[in-house]
């Protein structure tokens, strides 16, 4: 078996602040909200992972249909020594390009960043073992936080997969992206995954699925709160929503009170009301067009390079360089 590291970057009573500090403004607002990462405890984590089998979702197999078919490509282009991988779930996309870097022999080591320390456990020793004289240092974090501490020998290749760059807000984006950048040299890499602008029928089912897997996944963030704060989320007192938003190209999930509920945080310090039909927005997931992403990146400090899509044009998968 491979080298297996594992660097715990925040510990739990680091991760239950920062929750706190995001339901405190979350729930206080006018129009409520909540930031999508806090679905993924390891419950989350497994139901997001039968979401990407579902027929509905769509962008798990389109994004795998591109790495199939072009990781050879990236291995070739970036020369990376290190991959990083920002939110690696389970991994399993990350073996196409594994089996393309590791067929090169160039790469050195392996490094997942994931927010759930037993999901990344899981994960990392599968993939040693698979991978045998390639190193996996897993690193416990939230990739919205610094990422100057990313270990591996230059150059570097930061893959954000999946297209979860759209759970970010427009000016959230910019600073996301540019924190990336900021924490690469010139000549290192980003590849990025983002999902493609399409007709809303089909993006509205990728997140409102017919076995109800995706209203369930919705509705453990209640249960993280009750877990992690003491909150007394009953969460079914809550429908599931998943609507376009056409203005700003983007899907919403939202939590919709079925009726008038008070709901006590007492890890927060926090009472909370909701009015019937009032509504709790849990996610923002962004659609792209070719155009912005290249801008995007750009502004950020990054060249486009290649671009690539599945045959159907449903998802895009960018490699860009760090320019000087």
């Amino acid at each position: 078996m491979s080298d297996v590291r594992i660097d715990v970057q925040r510990d739990s009573a680091e991760v239950t602040g920062a929750l706190r500090e995001d339901v405190r403004a979350g729930l206080s607002a006018q129009e409520k909200w909540l930031p999508s990462k806090w679905f993924y405890d390891a419950r989350g984590s497994e139901l997001f992972e039968r979401i990407t089998t579902l027929p509905e979702y769509y962008p798990t197999r389109a994004e795998r249909d591109v790495l199939r078919v072009h990781a050879p490509d990236i291995v070739a282009a970036s020369g990376a020594r290190t991959v990083v991988e920002l939110g690696s779930g389970s991994g399993e996309k990350t073996r196409l390009l594994l089996d393309a870097f590791t067929t090169s022999g160039r790469l050195e080591v392996f490094v997942p960043l994931d927010v759930s320390e037993s999901a990344l456990a899981e994960s990392a020793g599968a993939l040693a073992a698979d991978y045998p004289g390639l190193a996996v240092h897993g690193v416990v974090a939230d990739f919205t936080g610094a990422l100057d501490s990313l270990p591996g020998a230059s150059p570097r290749l930061v893959a954000f997969l999946g297209g979860t760059i759209g759970n970010f807000l427009p000016a959230e984006r910019a600073k996301f992206l540019s924190s990336v950048r900021s924490v690469l040299g010139a000549g290192e890499w980003l590849l990025l995954g983002t999902d493609l602008v399409k007709d809303p029928d089909t993006l509205v089912l990728a997140y409102d699925d017919a076995a109800g897997v995706t209203a369930e996944f919705n509705r453990n963030v209640l249960l993280v709160l009750n877990s992690r704060l003491g909150a007394n989320f009953d969460p079914e007192a809550f429908d599931h929503v998943a609507r376009w938003d056409a203005r700003h190209e983007r899907i919403e999930m939202r939590l919709r009170a079925r009726h008038e509920l008070r709901v006590d945080v007492p890890g927060a310090e926090l009472a909370v009301t909701f009015a019937a039909g009032e509504e709790l927005r849990t996610e923002v997931s962004a659609k792209f067009r070719p155009d912005g992403v290249r801008a995007e990146l750009a502004d950020a400090g990054f060249t486009l390079r290649h671009w690539w899509t599945d045959p159907r044009h449903r998802f895009g998968v960018s490699l860009a360089v760090a320019h000087e």
